[in-house]
């Protein structure tokens, strides 16, 4: 028996998966309880709380906490350009698009962000394929926490999350932090300046944002979903995607049960099925 800081029983932990399921559409395994625990115990700490189950019966009460437990059991690590060839691919997107002329920006939506880390690679990317620090390019980045959101928009970093980054690409693109930053870094304003952040729940039954988009990066977040939660996400991406448009996802993703919506390109890359005789990007 695992002898834990809180009480935490298995009518707690059913609570809290309905709760995060009916709020966000995460579907936790049993695999997670431990995860749960560690995060929602911080929430406890802080309030000053003994068991889980007080924790809930005072969530019920208090709106406000609702957020805060949503953070909690949301937040995604991740690091700049993670699955490195998902940017080449786009940096040959961008130049195609380039060379097909038109007036119109490439853009693109970082649909979970966490804390940046995606988001900016993109604007890298963007910056180097096109040869420019002022790219013609729109990138959108959300989360539905907002926490991390906050976080993303400094666009401060500790060392660590930077260290197996090229090291052109870090002088280029960082600032290093001085005096009181000292052991951080900090992205480039121009960096900063290609990238706009808003709060957005994918499960939320309205998108405030237009398309269409060239690319859509939802990465390592599908797996939180069961098969129809993924399916309705990926029903309502389809319509934002521009004609030539991709979906890029994470590693451990796959979209065969949405075959009808989406079709793989090969290395976690998807375009739309009603584009599949217009698709002009070739690899």
């Amino acid at each position: 028996m695992i002898d834990r800081e809180f009480v935490f029983n298995p009518e707690d932990f059913e609570r809290i998966r309905l709760l995060i399921r009916s709020r966000v559409g995460i579907a936790l395994s049993d695999k997670k309880r431990d995860l749960v625990y560690s995060r929602i115990a911080r929430r406890l700490r802080i309030l000053g709380l003994k068991t889980f189950s007080e924790y809930l019966d005072y969530l019920a009460q208090a709106p406000d906490e609702m957020q805060d437990f949503i953070n909690a059991l949301t937040t995604n690590l991740t690091s700049f350009f993670r699955e490195s060839h998902h940017f080449d691919f786009l940096a040959d997107q961008m130049r195609q698009s380039e060379s097909l002329g038109g007036a119109r920006h490439f853009s693109i939506w970082s649909s979970a962000c966490s804390t940046g880390e995606e988001a900016y690679s993109i604007a890298m990317t963007a910056i180097e394929a096109f040869g420019s620090w002022t790219p013609p390019v729109k990138i959108l980045a959300t989360d539905v926490d907002t926490h991390v959101l906050a976080h993303a928009q400094q666009g401060i970093y500790g060392v660590e999350r930077v260290e197996k980054m090229d090291g052109q690409r870090l002088k280029t693109f960082f600032l290093k932090g001085k005096g009181d930053r000292q052991g951080s870094v900090k992205v480039r304003p121009e960096v900063q300046a290609l990238v706009s952040f808003q709060p957005l729940n994918l499960l939320a039954s309205h998108w405030s944002l237009r398309g269409p988009f060239d690319a859509i990066f939802c990465r390592n977040v599908m797996i939180y979903f069961d098969k129809p939660t993924q399916y309705s996400i990926l029903e309502k991406f389809r319509p934002l995607l521009s004609e030539s448009g991709l979906l890029y996802a994470g590693h451990s993703e796959s979209f065969q049960h949405a075959a009808n919506l989406f079709k793989s390109k090969g290395k976690t890359i998807y375009y739309p099925v009603r584009l599949a005789s217009n698709s002009t990007i070739r690899r």
